[in-house]
């Protein structure tokens, strides 16, 4: 189920950013690698490059530059919009590793 709809927000995501050529461009030349460590169900990577998200896949990354880890109850809460990001930082149901910068990208893949 995760992976399912994991694979649905990257297809989402990809699709917004083909209709907004300004997102594209912000993004162009960002290669990133993105793990989402779900503490009950698993680790999944995806890569974020010039504008698109790829290569996803169950497990770790050897090297990411993004780790986003939560549980599957908030992670799906944030993707039906039920939680916003910032509450889930407040209330360390959401941590981000990696750099400022990193981390308001992760607004934008929201």
């Amino acid at each position: 189920m995760i992976e399912e709809t994991l694979a649905g927000l990257v297809d989402r995501f990809n699709r917004h950013a083909e209709q907004n050529p300004g997102l594209k461009t912000e993004l162009k030349g960002i290669h990133r690698v993105i793990v989402i460590r779900l503490t009950d169900a698993g680790s999944y990577a995806v890569e974020l490059k010039d504008g698109a998200l790829t290569g996803l896949r169950a497990g770790s990354a050897e090297k990411a530059d993004v780790t986003i880890t939560t549980d599957q109850r908030t992670f799906l809460g944030l993707i039906h919009k039920e939680i916003g990001p910032m509450k889930a930082l407040v209330t360390h149901q959401l941590k981000i590793d990696g750099s400022l910068e990193d981390k308001l990208l992760f607004r934008k893949l929201l």
